[in-house]
């Protein structure tokens, strides 16, 4: 799923983002596209990618998230959820 903001991804959005995938378990990929995304935003997505397979692991699942983070322009034209409105 893509997420998209504009300005800067911060760690509180950071935590939206990874409360509406856990609520959403079918999706394979996280995807954020901002202006600018800040350290700690960035840690918090790869630790809750790390933990969905470390419980997937610890469960047999055969589960895993891959999170792509891109920054720089956020096109309106582009479809994905604005973290504004989660």
């Amino acid at each position: 799923m893509l997420f998209k903001k504009r300005g800067v991804f911060t760690e509180e959005d950071a935590r939206k983002v990874v409360e509406w995938m856990s609520a959403h378990p079918e999706e394979k990929e996280l995807i954020v596209m901002a202006e600018g995304v800040t350290a700690d935003a960035k840690r918090r997505l790869w630790d809750y990618a790390r933990a969905v397979q470390l419980m997937a692991d610890m469960t047999g699942e055969d589960r895993s998230v891959k999170v792509e983070i891109l920054e720089g322009f956020v096109s309106e034209k582009v479809k994905g959820i604005d973290v504004e409105e989660l």
